[in-house]
This record gives structure tokens, C-alpha cells and sequence, in this order.
């Protein structure tokens, strides 16, 4: 995180400053940036704000010197940034003699875009002026060197123009990696090596287990062989805490995945929701994406590869497991007794009916009565997973945005 060694902020009522000042330029300029909340304490989001700077010369309520207007417009997160010496005015922001101070800034603030500026606040200029008064006495004396004493002690004698780009370009917000959020009570998280991964809540009792270095609630997955197929899988759901007991036993459903999303908190089924789509493999965040537009994946451009193998981009099985192919998964299938949630857990991998996750809202639906489970085969912009009711199993094309269950075959 990088140190700017001249910040002058400004508390205004409801909005904090920052300037800094701009050389090499013409006009000179100062940089400034508030965040403006109106009287109730909401940020001014996206919206046009009427703001009026007044420099003073002498004291707080001393002679402007000059006096300019902008309307900018703020941000997302309520933020303005303007440049102070290019708005309207009948003034010369050049002119002001920045030796002869001292000098305090005055900005005045309309919410509403106008000018019926209801919010004040007056400041005195530290480092600002001498930083301004630096340049002029350079234009002045031409390579003869800065020797004003008071300048010489002040912070602004060692900014570079490098340093006020660098303050210029800075993000409006910064998070440190490094430091794990969002999670909800009795949960927590675990560093993989890249990012932090949540862990559900265990319940009462449960005891936490190191699978593999993986934090797990409950004994660690074992392996489950079907002896028609002769495939090994995963004794339980993804996600889950136990081997199924029934098929509406909700301690083994597990999780929800998207498709093609690694397990990065959003499978969860307490996971927030944002409707801000994907453009990498990895969104960054913990929370499940909606999308109620074709072709209803979370990630655009998609990409049919995350999924593929032990090796797949985005593989959310354990070391040596993956996702089935449809073949796969369906070969399982016929072996059952009866092609209905029935046969599903009456099999050897004692399949749930854990429901699924809506693309389009994040909300769940026929929990306790539809089985989903993905299959790592996609299908035009769509991707396979098999279905089972109380009546029927089938194969179905599917939006990626869609959650659902994840059971894990052995490579």
C-alpha cells in the first residue's frame, strides 16, 4: 500500500477531502476528492452536486481571492473528483500569491446539482501553498535552488511529481487480501495457497477434521464403489458432513455449486448474491451470481473448459476425484432399482434430494423432493446434469448460473 507523503484532508459536516496539488500543468490546479452524504447520512450516489470554492486570504472568514463553481458527478460509492483552478470562474487561480498567505479553502455544497449550497465548511491550506509557492519561486529564480527555510522543513519540499501522479491514479477503495471477510457466525476460513475459502458452521457435536489439509466437519469422505459399474466415487455429496441416512437427510446434501465455479465460498447454501457477472475464472468473491438473461451463466465470455478432468481449471473435487461425465453419471443410473428418487438412494452412492439453486434469484426450490447433481459435459452455451423426482430420473441442459449438488467420481 503505498504512502502519500501530502494529504490534506478536510472534515465538511458530511464530506472528507483530499488535495493534492498538480505541476507541469496550465492552468495550476489542486486535486480534490469528497465523499458526500446528504443530511440524513446517505452517500450521493451517481448523482450531480452543485460545489462552490472559495480561497481566503488572512483567516476563515477573510477576502476570497478567488472563487469557482463545478457540478461533478459522484460515483458508486458517493465520491467526487475535481480538479480546484478549472471550474467557472471570472477569477485567475495563477495570480494568487501564495507567500502572501496564510490561506483557508471554504466549500460550500448543494446535493440537488444546484446552488443553494447547504452544506459549509472552511479549512486552512498547510502544505498547499508552499508546495504552490515552491513553483513560483523556481519560475522566478530560474535553477537557483529553494532556500525559503519554513518550506525547507515542511513535508511538501520532498514531493515529486511522480508522487502526486501516483496520488492521482490511487483506487478509491483498497482491500488487503491477506485479510479473510464475509463470513457468518461459527464459520470460518482457510488459506488454499491463493485465496481464503470458507467453511460452513458444523452443528452441535460435530467434530472438525483436516482432509487432505482441508478443514472438514465430520469424518473425512471415503470412497464408494458401485459394483455394476465398477466406478469409485465419493461416499457422500460435496459438502456434505455425513453419508446419507435418507434421501431427505439434509446433513448430506451439501453444497450447491455453480458451474464451473471453484469452491470459493458461493457454493455455500447461506452465500450471498450479487447480479454482477464474471469476466474470469475466478470471480474473487464468495458470493453466488444471478443471471436471468441468456444464456444464464455467472461467467461471460463463457468458458467450457473449467470443469474438464482432475486438472480442470476450476476442479472443485479433492485430489484424485472430478466431476462425472453425463455417460458416467448415467451408466449409474441404470443401475439402479427403479429409475426415481427411490432408486437414487437405494444405490450404492445413497443419493439426496437436496433441490437447487435458482440462476435468476439465488433462491432455493423442491428442496426435499428433486435431486440435481452436474455433470462436468456441456451442451451449446449449457451444460448437462442429471434430475430425479419422485416419479422419474432424466438428463437435462442447464443454465451454469444454476446451483446444484456435486458428487465426485475417482480418476
Amino acid at each position: 500500500m503505498r504512502t502519500n507523503l501530502f494529504k490534506s484532508v478536510m472534515v465538511l459536516f458530511s464530506c472528507t477531502l483530499f488535495l493534492s496539488i498538480t505541476f507541469g500543468q496550465s492552468p495550476e490546479s489542486m486535486s480534490y476528492q469528497a465523499v458526500v452524504r446528504d443530511a440524513n447520512d446517505n452517500l450521493v450516489t451517481e448523482q450531480l452536486v452543485g460545489i462552490q470554492f472559495s480561497i481566503l486570504q488572512g483567516s476563515a472568514d477573510g477576502t476570497a481571492v478567488y472563487v469557482e463553481t463545478q457540478t461533478p458527478l459522484t460515483n458508486s460509492n458517493g465520491l467526487v473528483t475535481i480538479e480546484i483552478g478549472t471550474g467557472t470562474t471570472n477569477d485567475d487561480f495563477s495570480s494568487i500569491d501564495w507567500a502572501n498567505g496564510p490561506y483557508f479553502m471554504q466549500t460550500e455544497i448543494d446535493p440537488d446539482g444546484g446552488t443553494d449550497y447547504t452544506i459549509t465548511g472552511t479549512s486552512q491550506l498547510l502544505s498547499v501553498p508552499y508546495a504552490l509557492h515552491s513553483k513560483t519561486a523556481d519560475a522566478v529564480t530560474g535553477s537557483i535552488e529553494e532556500t525559503d527555510p519554513v518550506y525547507g522543513a515542511s513535508p511538501a519540499s520532498e514531493i515529486t511529481e511522480d508522487d502526486i501522479t501516483y496520488w492521482n491514479n490511487k483506487l478509491d477503495t483498497e482491500t488487503d487480501p491477506s485479510v479473510p471477510t464475509g463470513t457468518q457466525a461459527g464459520e470460518m476460513q482457510y488459506w488454499d495457497g491463493s485465496e481464503w475459502v470458507t467453511i460452513e458452521a458444523g452443528s452441535h457435536n460435530q467434530t472438525l477434521h483436516f482432509c487432505n489439509g482441508i478443514p472438514t466437519w465430520g469424518p473425512c469422505p471415503g470412497d464408494v464403489t458401485n459394483p455394476t459399474t465398477g466406478d469409485i466415487w465419493m461416499d457422500r455429496n460435496l459438502g456434505a458432513s455425513q453419508v446419507a441416512t435418507s434421501s431427505t437427510d439434509a446433513d448430506a446434501y451439501g453444497d450447491v455449486y455453480q458451474w464451473g465455479r471453484g469452491t470459493d465460498g458461493h457454493q455455500l447454501r447461506t452465500s450471498g448474491t450479487t447480479t454482477v457477472l464474471s469476466n474470469s475464472d475466478t470471480p474473487g468473491h464468495s458470493d453466488f451470481i444471478t443471471n436471468s438473461s441468456s444464456p444464464f451463466d455467472w461467467r461471460m465470455p463463457q468458458n467450457d473448459d473449467l470443469w474438464q478432468g482432475v486438472d480442470g481449471i476450476n476442479n472443485p473435487c479433492p485430489a484424485g476425484y472430478r466431476l462425472p461425465t453425463e455417460a458416467e453419471l448415467d451408466a449409474e443410473r441404470q443401475s439402479w432399482t427403479s429409475n426415481d428418487a427411490t432408486g437414487a438412494f437405494a444405490s450404492p452412492l445413497k443419493f439426496t434430494v437436496g433441490g437447487v439453486r435458482n440462476f435468476g434469484s439465488g433462491t432455493f426450490y423442491f428442496v426435499d423432493q428433486y435431486g440435481r447433481y452436474w455433470t462436468s459435459t456441456v451442451n451449446g452455451s449449457s451444460a448437462r446434469s442429471m434430475v430425479f423426482t419422485g416419479t422419474s430420473a432424466y438428463f437435462l441442459n442447464n443454465g451454469r448460473a444454476d446451483g446444484s449438488s456435486v458428487r465426485c467420481i475417482k480418476e
